[in-house]
């Protein structure tokens, strides 16, 4: 399985949860990882099992300079990357609107979304060099179809969606493809802070309810997704704003 020989990846928030699972099939896959998070730990247990194709890196990907480090490292570590997945994310607590703090919205705006503009600052001039590139920005279907309680979450990650698109088209001509991945909830470290309730079965069964396929999504769903707009075989495909939800936006 080599649909990613040779090329090399930026993977965010890769030391758990989604990106862990992208991190790992695009190893699998032969691709070079380089996993940052901002878990110093986190990220070095996941590169150590991954193996001598993946690099951790401590990263705050909503600060330039960390971000401006964390391609340097991937530069210096395995070359310029071909493939960059802006996965971390942050969320605040299901409640109320009025009820989150300006420190609460400011920090899921600096990590959701300001972070793109970091990544983007870093890595385009090195694709326009290489004639070329990836970018895969994860979402999410709370902006597309938003749920009461996470208001300024889903603005912010219907900024993300919109965001790749308008990425897409400013960076067509550079032959550099921009997509949006949109999963519906799923068992990663925010699951309890998406439900805002105790994480019993009867709680988790109010959330289930929506989604027509009866789960929540696996980093092996988002993975897959991931892996299949960096291929080859998505050569056509840019400015997608692709829900791996189960149903959850129909």
């Amino acid at each position: 399985m080599t649909k990613l020989l040779n090329q090399v990846a930026i993977v965010t928030g890769a030391g758990g949860g989604f990106g862990e699972g992208i991190a790992q099939c695009y190893v699998q896959e032969g691709a070079k990882v380089i996993i940052a998070d901002i878990r110093a730990d986190a990220a070095l247990a996941v590169a150590q099992r991954l193996g001598p194709n993946a690099s951790a890196f401590t990263c705050d990907v909503s600060k330039g300079a960390s971000v401006q480090a964390l391609v340097d490292h991937t530069v210096k570590t395995f070359g310029i990357p071909h493939i960059v997945v802006n996965n971390a994310g942050v969320t605040h607590l299901n409640r109320p609107m009025l009820e989150v703090t300006e420190e609460e919205f400011d920090r899921v705006y600096d990590i959701n979304v300001k972070s793109i503009f970091h990544m983007a600052h870093a890595v385009v001039p090195l694709m326009r060099q290489n004639k070329g590139g990836v970018i895969l920005n994860v979402g999410s279907t709370a902006g597309i179809r938003p749920r009461p309680g996470l208001t300024w979450y889903n603005g912010s990650k219907a900024a993300v969606n919109i965001l790749s698109k308008s990425m897409a088209v400013e960076l067509g001509p550079d032959r550099i493809r921009v997509n949006a991945i949109c999963p519906v909830m799923g068992e990663t470290g925010m699951f309890t802070q998406f439900m805002g309730l105790p994480d019993t079965p009867e709680n988790r069964a109010k959330f289930l309810g929506s989604i027509p396929l009866g789960r929540f999504s696996l980093p092996s769903d988002v993975a897959a997704a991931a892996l299949f707009l960096a291929s080859p075989e998505a050569a056509f495909f840019t400015g997608v704003e692709l829900p791996v939800d189960g149903g959850r936006t129909v």
